[in-house]
């Protein structure tokens, strides 16, 4: 058996490659479902129910896609310069401390400036957070993977740092956290009586943005083409460590806003639990999305229906909840599997 270069691939092939991979992870995973002596049609549907059943669940699993597709998008520039940012988790926390510094009343403006500054703070932050890997790999050749991984723990302990003691709120009752972001930095709710707020539109229009800059624009060229091939990049007479540079920027700062959203938008104040992984899950969902901006959008609703329909099919069947996570890696998986077939075909002798 051998894997063969596909002469031309189609569009439809492309397209509906990774959703027949997903359907083909469900099947998968039925086993497990089988495995603890439940109903596999009653546990899908608790969790289409528990995800999109009714309008309180659409708004909660919204709301859980909207870090999602802002870590998502974090990972999908970066990855297509091939720099492989595993940071967004800690890039994720700069933002969120950036917003917490800014919105818990250094200033006091009109929301209309308030909220856009909180973004602008908290981009910034995330993009900074990745200076130092950027320049130790264009300089010393030293691995991002690594750098930009054991930043999430400095950072993360910095956050513990500043949580247990000069930024504990004296209001909190002894918890370690900081003080609440102002009304005028509140992210307004898109959605009555729900958690939905503003920044899922901010993740919508940030994918579609970075769409247009990497389909539309010369920074999206020498993006795609340091990706490709940064020998051919450097030939052709891009800067392959300014292209880099830039790219990180945008990760980062495309990680920060999703702390930003956390903060002001749904939680209201800083706390070490303010992500339980989001910045890992967004490399999933950039993988599902196989690093298309747009594609992220639907892979990150994909992503938090599972793990918001999950509690309520662990609570209608009794399905442990755990089930959501080998869910996520089996049809990852999977959706992997299907893109390299779109590109290869197999032969058998």
């Amino acid at each position: 058996m051998r894997l063969e270069p596909r002469e031309s691939v189609s569009f439809w092939l492309v397209l509906f490659a990774p959703i027949g991979a997903i359907g083909v992870a469900l099947v998968l995973t039925s086993g497990l479902i089988l495995w603890t002596g439940e109903s596999i049609i009653e546990a899908y549907v608790s969790l289409l129910k528990g995800a999109f059943g009714s309008r309180f669940a659409l708004a909660e699993t919204l709301t859980r896609a909207t870090p999602l597709m802002l870590t998502g998008l974090a990972a999908a520039v970066a990855f297509r310069a091939r720099f492989w940012n595993i940071g967004a988790e800690g890039q994720l926390y700069c933002g969120a401390l950036a917003a917490t510094y800014l919105g818990t009343g250094l200033v006091t403006l009109h929301p209309a400036i308030m909220v856009p500054l909180l973004f602008i703070g908290g981009a910034l932050a995330g993009g900074m957070a990745l200076l130092l890997p950027v320049y130790l790999k264009s300089k010393l050749s030293v691995d991002e993977v690594v750098t930009t991984l054991l930043l999430n723990f400095v950072i993360l302990l910095f956050v513990n740092y500043l949580l247990e003691g000069p930024w504990r709120d004296p209001m909190s009752m002894g918890w370690p956290q900081a003080a609440s972001i102002i009304d005028e930095g509140v992210l307004p709710r898109i959605m009555e009586k729900s958690r939905l707020h503003l920044g899922f539109i901010i993740g919508i229009i940030s994918a579609v943005l970075v769409w247009v800059v990497m389909r539309f624009t010369v920074w999206g060229y020498e993006i795609r083409a340091v990706g490709h091939n940064p020998s051919a990049a450097t030939f052709a007479g891009i800067s392959v460590n300014l292209t880099v540079l830039r790219v990180a920027l945008i990760s980062g700062g495309l990680a920060g806003f999703a702390g930003v959203t956390e903060v002001a938008g749904l939680k209201g104040y800083l706390t070490l639990d303010l992500s339980p992984g989001f910045g890992y899950a967004g490399i999933a969902v950039a993988m599902l999305a196989n690093l298309h901006p747009l594609g992220v959008i639907a892979s990150a609703i994909f992503l938090a229906g599972i793990y918001v329909g999950a509690d309520s099919m662990s609570r209608a069947v009794n399905i442990p909840n755990y089930i959501a996570d080998v869910m996520v890696a089996v049809s990852v998986l999977a959706v992997l599997v299907s893109l390299m077939l779109s590109q290869y075909r197999v032969r058998f002798r």
